[in-house]
């Protein structure tokens, strides 16, 4: 009986050690380890529990199905798994009916009289988890021998064990890093931290909130660098699809011979190039957002493609005749007239009514003149941040050259025109003079110190010299005195150059 006995021992370690040479995935190793012994010794239930903080979770089993495996969770200390990971000793029960430390906590099914054996399995002297076996009722020496094999296992384990406890760990890590960029794009892109207070804004605010929860295809309109990427984020990112893509694709960048691929997808050999099957945006932003920017650029071909995925929600990939569904919610968006469009055949009117259920239109940014301030404040945190610099604000001229000028690339140009402003002065003011050259351009602004006629130097010296006094004295809270030493210059001549360039000083 013993030579049987070891013969059994010794063909579980060798079926074992061979799983350990080509079984090359941790879980899958374990799982394979637990089918080998149940095989061999005849038990019912086996499991491998695995220490994630103070609670240990059954990560691989046999003869459990999912629910029992979720019920097998157990506090260090408590039951029999706990009592081992927290202790460092291996138990055995011969009569888990007769034992109240057995808590059952999987509720499977049982024989009248079963044995449980259990063995802490170690990695660098520290409990990372145990392996637990039921048995049938047995003598004290035969479970003894059940429990020895146990111990060699876990040793020869441990390190299986270790990797695995580690791969679930980083998957973990991996999670809740995802969740929080998540939220941080979530926060990032919630209507609140859109700038702007004027009434134009408010509306397109209240607007967001009202289409954010729904389903509905939204058509943002408005001018270039008015900002209509930011709303759409804002609307998917305050909408229950958060946790989905948010696939952006701007149809204006795409060839025209690419874009039916780039949308859609393709079949392998569908085209020259077309190597391997490829999916399309429409197929990635499933269960997300896609944003179709600059959707009047379009052709006509792909307009009409594009309308059987809005009314249907299926469509073929290119060189394939398979049916592909997508959920994603279309927020589409354009700075083109497309009533213009539709009437020079340009753009399907039974697309323009599809793609305009709920239309938002964003104001420019020369109808928000209100906004320019809150803008450039926010540019300058924001490139100060990023070039490392300390510029504190803004100089009054350069402040009413901005309120001046037309912006017709919007918001995008304020942006830039802040960008460079801070990348060039040498001082922690922006001024006027570190301002791009179009809003110094009379043309342009209808600010410049530069006539039509052409640049009047008396004119261009006075300007600068008003604005170099009046920075002087608004860092030194308006006192003539100090203004001058700031300057090197006398408090006499400031004076005169006070009172020359009519500036009014601050109390």
């Amino acid at each position: 009986m013993s030579t049987q006995n070891e013969n059994i021992e010794l063909n579980i370690l060798d079926k074992i050690s061979h799983a350990l040479v080509h079984q090359r995935n941790a879980s899958s190793l374990l799982r394979e380890v637990l089918d080998i012994l149940q095989h061999e010794m005849g038990f019912e239930h086996g499991a491998f529990t695995l220490r994630r903080g103070n609670i240990l979770v059954i990560e691989a089993s046999t003869g459990l199905n999912e629910d029992e495996k979720k019920r097998g969770q157990y506090k260090m200390g408590e039951g029999v798994n706990g009592k081992v990971a927290s202790t460092g000793k291996a138990v055995i029960i011969p009569d888990i009916s007769k034992d109240s430390s057995f808590l059952g906590k999987t509720k499977a099914k049982r024989a009248a009289k079963t044995a449980y054996v259990c063995v802490p399995i170690k990695h660098s002297g520290e409990v990372i988890g145990t392996l637990g076996i039921d048995h049938p009722a047995a003598s004290d020496e035969k479970l003894q021998k059940v429990l020895g094999l146990l111990k060699i296992l876990s040793n020869i384990l441990a390190d299986a064990v270790a990797t695995f406890k580690q791969e679930i760990e980083e998957k973990e890590q991996l999670r809740n890093e995802n969740e929080r960029l998540r939220q941080e794009l979530g926060v990032q892109f919630h209507p609140s931290n859109i700038i702007g207070n004027c009434s134009g804004m408010k509306a397109v605010y209240a607007m967001i909130a009202q289409v954010a929860d729904s389903p509905a295809t939204v058509l943002i309109r408005g001018e270039s660098g008015t900002g209509k990427e930011l709303v759409a984020r804002a609307i998917h990112y305050a909408s229950p699809r958060k946790g989905g893509p948010f696939i952006a694709v701007n149809c204006a960048a795409l060839p025209e011979n690419l874009i039916e691929s780039e949308l859609f997808g393709h079949e392998k050999g569908s085209f020259t190039g077309a190597h391997q099957q490829r999916k399309g945006r429409f197929e990635i932003a499933n269960g997300g957002t896609l944003f179709l920017d600059e959707i009047g650029d379009i052709s006509q071909a792909v307009q009409v493609r594009l309308l059987r995925v809005l009314q249907e929600r299926v469509f073929e990939r290119v060189g394939g005749h398979e049916l592909v569904e997508s959920n994603a919610r279309i927020i589409a968006a354009t700075s083109r007239d497309l009533e213009q469009a539709i009437q020079e055949n340009k753009f399907r009117e039974d697309l323009y009514y599809r793609l305009n259920v709920f239309p938002i239109i964003l104001p420019a940014l020369r109808e928000r003149k209100s906004d320019i301030i809150l803008l450039a404040d926010h540019f300058l945190d924001k490139y100060n941040r990023t070039y490392n610099k300390n510029v504190r604000r803004i100089s009054t001229p350069a402040i009413n050259m901005m309120m001046a000028y037309h912006w017709p690339g919007n918001v995008r140009e304020l942006e830039n025109s802040l960008e460079r402003a801070v990348l060039v002065t040498t001082n922690d003011v922006v001024n006027a003079y570190d301002l791009p050259p179009s809003l110094q351009t009379a043309q342009e602004s209808g600010t410049s110190i530069i006539t039509e006629e052409g640049a009047s130097f008396e004119t261009m010296v006075a300007s600068f010299e008003k604005e170099l006094i009046v920075d002087a004295l608004k860092n030194n809270r308006w006192n003539v005195a100090a203004a001058a030493r700031a300057l090197n210059t006398t408090q006499r001549i400031m004076h005169y150059k006070i009172e020359k360039l009519n500036i009014e000083i601050q109390k």
